[in-house]
């Protein structure tokens, strides 16, 4: 059973991952970097091989794996996908909070995380279940400006580190895609969920929409802060948003309430950032999102990932309605990969004719759950890696 202190250790050291590529060397995949290889496929331009993106598998899936002969030390999860560089904690609220458990049983643990917010975790199989949320940091106006000011501010020798300025041109020396995500905190309403909870943000756009704007304005201004910094030392081949605004069945906020309150401050961001030679700007929401993408594309929004299947979002259909002018990033049914070589086809089949057209990377539509065995596992990145050769060669 895990204790209290080893379960705090765990996700604590969950968050603190920044997604950066690994330092491994890459083997030649055919002439053009990783780089090269996105920035075409995104433009829709001639690859040497469709690239292809790494989602890992669970805490929990990763422990299956292990027992079923997977050694860390010896084998690459990678299995020859492209590397991007995802620098996913810039953003973060910074001075973090200082995480600690508040109680705990036997099967639980409630503590306060790095973001204030108080939450009920299993002990076990924590990445596999969903939290109880008990309280967030922000209940009133004061409470938010309070937090703003004491956590995000846009200083980033604080953010990335005293030699920032010769990190980020360390990193866009490297032969992979610089893609700046703002995960969790670049947003207009991720971001504000954090702070404030599910229900009791999407009754403030009734019962308090100016107060929903102010703390949009802020994060709107927030992310031009840090990336005028960030692009006044160094390009990116793009930036993303977070917003995970979606059940399985439709969005947490209508569209015309997203087009209402959203849209404006999505067109600010992305009006300076393509006025600064970013010219890809994607946004993370996991659930059924279809009928927020014209809202995104209006605002300027150019590529969606994972594209969940479960929630019914398929890519093929999304591709056909939205056509070229928005990218598509992920969107294989993760399901199929549990159920074995024969149902990987098959999906791989399903996807391939977007793998042709350009502007798609395919990976799985989330990480791999434990219902995904290691055998499965590598079949599947080997078939894929296998397809985007042949795809690429059939010109």
């Amino acid at each position: 059973m895990t204790s209290g202190k080893q379960f705090l250790e765990r996700a604590s050291s969950y968050r603190a991952v920044d997604r950066k590529t690994s330092e491994r060397t890459t083997q030649d995949r055919g002439g053009m970097t990783d780089s090269e290889r996105f920035l075409a496929c995104m433009s829709y331009q001639s690859v040497d091989r469709v690239p292809f993106h790494y989602w890992g598998p669970w805490d929990e899936t990763e422990e299956r794996w292990k027992a079923e002969g997977y050694d860390p030390d010896k084998f690459d999860l990678q299995m020859g996908a492209d590397q991007v560089q995802l620098p996913a904690t810039w953003f973060f609220p910074n001075p973090p909070f200082e995480a600690r458990i508040i109680e705990e049983d036997e099967e639980h643990v409630l503590y306060l995380n790095y973001e204030g917010i108080v939450m009920r975790e299993m002990k076990d199989n924590r990445t596999s279940s969903m939290p109880q949320f008990v309280r967030f940091p922000v209940e009133t106006r004061e409470d938010f400006r309070r937090f703003w000011k004491e956590r995000m501010q846009p200083d980033l020798t604080k953010r990335i580190g005293p030699d920032w300025k010769e990190e980020l041109r360390t990193m866009r020396s490297k032969p992979f895609p610089l893609i700046v995500w703002a995960d969790r905190w670049g947003g207009f309403f991720g971001p504000l969920r954090n702070l404030l909870g599910v229900e009791n943000l999407c009754t403030l756009f009734y019962d308090d929409p100016s107060f929903a704007e102010e703390m949009m304005d802020a994060d709107a201004d927030f992310i031009i802060a840090m990336m005028g910094q960030i692009l006044d030392v160094v390009t990116v081949d793009a930036f993303a948003y977070w917003e995970d605004m979606a059940y399985n069945t439709a969005p947490l906020l209508s569209p015309e309430m997203a087009r209402r309150y959203m849209l404006p401050r999505y067109k600010r961001v992305n009006e300076f950032l393509f006025g600064r030679g970013v010219k890809f700007i994607g946004l993370d929401s996991d659930g059924k999102i279809d009928s927020l993408i014209p809202v995104w594309m209006d605002a300027g929004i150019n590529y969606l990932f994972p594209f969940e299947a479960q929630s019914g979002m398929d890519v093929v259909k999304v591709r056909k309605t939205y056509g070229k002018d928005l990218r598509i990033l992920g969107g294989i049914d993760k399901r199929a990969v549990a159920r074995g070589p024969e149902a990987i086809d098959i999906e791989l089949a399903r996807v391939r004719p977007l793998m042709s057209e350009g502007g798609y990377i395919p990976h799985a539509d989330h990480c791999f759950p434990p219902d995904v065995s290691f055998e499965n596992y590598c079949y599947f990145m080997s078939r894929l890696e296998t397809l985007c050769r042949e795809v690429a060669a059939k010109g």
